[in-house]
């Protein structure tokens, strides 16, 4: 399986990329960001790119990929609707329909949240960008479109947050996290549990195109 990261930088992203890497079914990986991951590896090839609204300039090297691993994302705090769409919504958008348009077999996954609006029409503003984004990604001409909705995620294997406070947090709340995914599912998952049922998901499909923490987990 040849794949495509985005947010390979990101908490989450970072989680999938190991992931990937160790994977024997995973033949190679495409890092696409806005910075190199500083990482160095046989399967692993990046593409550093500035527009995110725009691939035209670097389509010839999207094409015969099987999956992508979507796990851009940036916190709704102190943003207004119009911006916190533009970044959320617009930016996977326009990945999404260049990929669609250039590997109609791939499998494209998508991180979302739990607590996401599939209505569109809640009050809580991030949670609607995040059901449009959802509903318009599952209209797209894929082979088949998953969304992952994690609540928690605790890093494991290194990785970091970009935000220092929030890698404090996790440094110190990591016993009750690991108690949490443990008796919790529906509410905690692990970097490496998220990575791996991306993986399978990708490969072997699943019932339902949205998947919860506790889906998640189970796969």
């Amino acid at each position: 399986m040849k794949v495509i990261l985005f947010g390979a930088t990101g908490m989450v992203g970072q989680g999938v990329l190991r992931e990937c890497l160790l994977d024997p079914d995973v033949e190679s990986v495409l890092a696409v960001g806005r910075s190199p991951t500083g990482q160095t590896h046989a399967k692993l090839r990046e593409i550093v790119h500035g527009n995110f609204t725009d691939f035209s300039a670097v389509e010839p090297q999207l094409t015969g990929y099987d999956a992508c691993f979507f796990c851009l994302g940036v916190s709704s705090v102190g943003m207004d609707e119009a911006l916190y769409r533009r970044l959320t919504y617009d930016i996977t958008m326009a990945a999404a329909t260049t990929l669609a348009k250039l590997n109609p077999g791939m499998v494209f996954t998508y991180v979302t949240g739990r607590s996401t609006d599939s209505t569109e029409q809640g009050s809580q503003m991030w949670a609607r960008v995040k059901g449009k984004t959802e509903n318009d990604l599952l209209k797209l001409p894929f082979k088949a479109a998953y969304m992952f909705r994690p609540a928690g995620i605790q890093p494991l294997h290194g990785v970091k947050s970009k935000t220092a406070w929030v890698n404090a947090i996790y440094v110190v709340a990591a016993p009750l996290l690991s108690w949490l995914n443990r008796v919790a599912p529906n509410y905690m998952t692990t970097s490496e549990q998220l990575g791996r049922a991306m993986i399978k998901v990708a490969r072997d499909g699943f019932p339902k195109p949205v998947l919860e923490s506790e889906d998640i987990n189970r796969v």
